[in-house]
């Protein structure tokens, strides 16, 4: 039935109305409601109980001098991980690597000042960026054009990845002294209270998320991860898109390495172990599916606030250290049980409508 043929006093069924009538809610309204329903926001509540929880138990844990402060900065790393590995796994893929590929980046750091001291400050991060795509784009084209899952490859890139760190540190040992009085203060230095690691994670954080939300580029991300056979069929550049997902994935872990030194001051051989399963679980807990197709970079960093939060906030309330890690566990466990629920609902909601259409 074409829109012509519709009269005003015919009976229209549900799925026919949904496209021949337009949303009668204003833009403002539209919002608010989008907002109201999102994951990202029951993270977000979740996140400020968490909170109002351990500063009720303990003043300190927010309102002391460096209570808030740390509240922001020691997340920072961890969302620049969790955005790069949101953005791969929106695509059903994952990045195992990002760990060591962080750890390369934080020693190549540390390597460049030493070496060739007077280095610009630029040119080291470019560096480290430029390293950690070069790493992420030997996943994408293994994982794209050899057709191998990429929990395999980069499970396997991890351990290259870290058997050349521990072949090029061996015992060597990066301290702060060695580095630019100017450089460690971008790890310590705030712009009207907000720390400076906290503003670049965010300004990060905005253009991805913008690109996934406007940008042609970002919404086939959206659709290869919710049918890869079916984007190809339609003629999408799947290859492409996963080789940029993988790219970009690896470009912040290089990042994340370059402010990982800058932040700490000291470089050894077991930075970044076992903080690819946060950047993980931070993606996850924020709303993206973990088999891909949706999701927000948004709630992937909201995710990396809320880990690191519990992390901190539980040894405060006098809670153990297995129980800590059990709460993380359960979030983890909950969050994919709530991903199949809505979508399995929302899978017999389409069905119903096919059905009264």
């Amino acid at each position: 039935m074409s829109h012509t043929d519709v009269q005003p006093d015919s009976e229209v069924s549900a799925g026919e109305a949904l496209l021949v009538e337009p949303s009668r809610l204003s833009p403002t309204r539209r919002a608010l409601t989008t907002v109201l329903r999102s994951r990202e926001l029951s993270i977000f509540l979740v996140l400020v109980a968490v909170v109002v929880l351990a500063t009720s138990k303990n003043n300190s844990f927010l309102f002391s001098s460096d209570g808030w402060r740390n509240f922001l900065l020691n997340p920072s790393i961890l969302v620049l991980l969790a955005v790069g590995q949101g953005v791969v796994i929106i695509t059903r893929n994952v990045d195992l690597s990002v760990g060591s590929v962080m750890a390369l980046t934080a020693y190549l750091t540390g390597r460049l000042f030493v070496d060739h001291p007077g280095l610009p400050i630029v040119a080291v991060i470019a560096a480290c960026l430029l390293l950690g795509a070069a790493l992420g784009l030997v996943n994408g084209l293994l994982v794209a054009y050899g057709k191998v899952p990429a929990l395999v490859i980069t499970l396997g890139t991890l351990y290259i990845y870290r058997g050349i760190m521990l072949t090029w540190a061996g015992s060597d040992r990066i301290n702060a002294g060695d580095l630019p009085r100017e450089f460690l203060r971008l790890g310590t230095r705030s712009v009207l209270g907000i720390p400076m690691l906290t503003i670049i994670a965010v300004v990060v954080l905005a253009a991805v998320g913008y690109y996934l939300h406007t940008a042609r580029g970002g919404r086939e991300l959206y659709a290869i991860g919710s049918d890869p056979d079916a984007a190809v069929l339609y003629g999408l550049p799947v290859r492409r898109r996963l080789l940029a997902a993988f790219v970009l994935s690896g470009a912040l872990a290089g990042l994340a390495g370059a402010l990982y030194t800058a932040r700490y001051g000291t470089v050894s051989s077991s930075v970044g172990s076992g903080i690819e399963l946060q950047a993980v679980a931070a993606a996850v807990i924020g709303g993206i599916a973990i088999f891909g197709g949706s999701g927000t970079v948004w709630g992937a960093a909201i995710g990396a606030f809320l880990l690191i939060t519990i992390n901190r906030a539980l040894p405060s309330l006098g809670i153990e250290d297995f129980w800590q890690r059990a709460v993380v566990g359960a979030l983890i466990l909950g969050a994919i049980v709530l991903d199949r629920v809505l979508a399995t609902r929302q899978a017999r909601k389409l069905a119903e409508s096919r059905d009264r259409a």
